[in-house]
């Protein structure tokens, strides 16, 4: 398949164009040429020398990340930044990335692939960046244990060296049936998560505030890992281009973080 081709489908599957002005990540085609033909795609949750390289070295004509190379206005291309794009450029192999937009997608996204897991039902976006949602809200009929639900992240994740942790609160909800989900380093999203009342929040880290915050609301939070809880999303663009009729490899490289 064309280059331009496969990263136009794929922007038009993830509204890439609706989160341009939003995301500090320049979503899309980040590194590589204006053409070219792609027959084997490499997927990683993130771009750095050893995706890079693993990527190379899979025979991949295009890698595809949810967190790229490129933040904000890159003025310079020295240094560490220089060092990752190297093997890009010698293998030949550009990047695309979807960061928010592959948060948010209601059937692709990362929160998406969670709430598969967790079982919810009657999902609504959640976790907003200006208009667009990160993250997605959701209900269990039959309710979850806090503690069964860190459990299962432990069981079905591959967290690396580190486990899923459960702030565990006394007067929280013992059996969750309204659960918030922002994937990765979603804590600044804990407001509206308290605001609309659910009973446990989930995401893949935490920061210092985030405990008395919620043990002041009364909600018990689920912290999956930050690389963990981003895997979902692309494993489903893996799939989704292999019935686009491409070879799709998927790279581990699981952080603990």
């Amino acid at each position: 398949m064309d280059l331009t081709t496969l990263c136009a489908r794929l922007d038009d599957r993830l509204r890439t164009d609706d989160y341009a002005d939003l995301d500090a990540s320049p979503n899309g085609l980040q590194v590589g040429p204006d053409a070219g033909e792609v027959e084997h795609v490499a997927f990683a949750v993130d771009a750095a020398r050893a995706t890079a390289e693993a990527a190379v070295d899979a025979g991949a004509d295009l890698l595809v990340t949810h967190h790229g190379l490129i933040w904000g206005d890159a003025e310079r291309v020295t240094g560490q930044l220089y060092d990752r794009l190297a093997p890009l450029f010698a293998g030949d192999c550009p990047l695309y990335v979807s960061h928010l937009p592959l948060d948010g997608h209601p059937e692709l996204g990362n929160a998406a692939g969670l709430a598969d897991l967790l079982g919810l039902v009657d999902r609504e976006p959640f976790g907003h960046v200006g208009p667009e949602p990160i993250g997605l809200r959701g209900r269990v009929p039959d309710g979850l244990d806090p503690a069964a639900v860190r459990d299962l992240l432990a069981t079905e994740l591959d967290t690396g060296p580190a486990e899923p942790q459960l702030l565990d609160h006394e007067g929280a909800p013992e059996t969750a049936t309204d659960v918030a989900i922002v994937t990765g380093s979603g804590a600044d999203f804990f407001g509206e998560a308290r605001d609309a009342d659910v009973d446990l929040f989930v995401t893949g880290e935490g920061k210092g505030k985030l405990y008395h915050e919620s043990r002041e609301a009364g909600v018990n939070v689920v912290l999956g890992g930050h690389y963990a809880t981003e895997t979902f999303g692309v494993r489903a663009l893996a799939d989704l281009v292999a019935e686009w009729g491409l070879e799709t490899t998927v790279l581990e490289h699981p952080t603990g973080l």
